[in-house]
């Protein structure tokens, strides 16, 4: 079961929200305004965030920003707007899924059960295969990448490079195995269970911030090589 952070101005969503989780064993803490929220989150990080766009004081896409420079915490943005621009502009700045309102509590759910299941590797069902666990957790070295999947570690170049769990799981498919290309479909199947669905965009939008993360740590980064029309490839360095 998870701690989760529970951000949104509605007293009715905040509400049911809080009890169907809790009805699933989640602790949750809920505040009401976007900077409250934010100082709770970084001063002590829950395992997930659900986070509404349209609040006062500060809205969900700043605290979302600033969430991203200190925390890769998962975090399922909620909004009352069925508006493509506050979905792009979410996933650019690093949201890990998005749920548009009215929404099922069911989807809900299913939704913060997958992002946790994406965030939690070594917590996968104890009934799946051995071996299937012990790939997916095994410490990965690419040229100058590494990956941890039981830690969460990415390095490049032994600097320590920080990734939401789904960019994480993205690189982690594409390094699997170095100069073949991934689909974006193949891409999504890695980073997103059945039940979720994304567009293109979404995935060239983390693939996008994910580039940007390592080449603040090298300016020469270059190890994913976009082949239109095609999809991604990562070109071991």
């Amino acid at each position: 079961m998870a701690e989760i952070t529970l951000i949104d101005d509605d007293e009715n969503i905040v509400a049911s929200v809080s009890l169907a989780l809790e009805s699933h064993g989640h602790t949750v803490k809920a505040y009401y305004d976007g900077v409250s929220g934010l100082e709770a989150v970084e001063s002590n990080p829950p395992d997930l965030v659900i986070l509404d766009v349209k609040m006062p004081r500060m809205d969900g896409m700043e605290v979302l920003r600033r969430l991203r420079q200190s925390t890769e915490t998962p975090v399922i943005m909620l909004t009352s707007k069925d508006d493509e621009i506050d979905e792009i502009l979410g996933f650019n700045l690093g949201a890990d899924d998005y749920m548009h309102k009215p929404f099922s509590q069911r989807l809900l759910l299913e939704r913060v059960k997958a992002v946790l299941r994406r965030a939690r590797p070594e917590e996968e069902d104890p009934a799946a295969p051995a071996a299937a666990g012990a790939a997916g957790s095994k410490m990965m070295k690419r040229g100058k990448l590494t990956l941890d999947p039981a830690r969460h570690d990415s390095l490049w170049d032994g600097k320590p490079v920080r990734l939401t769990v789904t960019e994480f799981l993205l690189l982690q498919s594409l390094a699997q195995r170095p100069g073949f290309v991934k689909s974006r479909d193949n891409l999504m199947d890695a980073a997103y269970d059945d039940q979720v669905y994304v567009d293109d965009r979404t995935i060239d939008s983390h693939i996008k911030r994910m580039r940007k993360k390592f080449r603040q740590v090298d300016p020469e980064f270059d190890s994913i090589e976009t082949l239109y029309g095609v999809g991604y490839r990562y070109r071991e360095a």
